[in-house]
């Protein structure tokens, strides 16, 4: 009985590391594939997402300003 909770044991750490181990290599392949997009696209990316969050802000402001309004 103990060498079968031992068992177990060591099983569920194995696939604990498993698991870190592949959420490292996602988040690195993530990393690369925005590098290569910054790389390859640096003259449109950079305007495109400092609108996208300019209209998020704005949004927010604008959300801000009717709730203090409203009360």
């Amino acid at each position: 009985m103990k060498s079968r909770f031992k068992s177990l044991t060591k099983r569920r750490y194995r696939r604990s590391g498993q698991a870190i181990t592949e959420y490292a290599s996602m988040l690195a392949f993530v990393a690369v594939m925005v590098a290569l997009v910054f790389a390859f696209a640096p003259g449109k990316l950079g305007p495109a997402v400092s609108a996208a969050f300019s209209a998020v802000t704005s949004q927010l402001n604008n959300l801000a300003a009717a709730s203090s309004s409203a009360s």
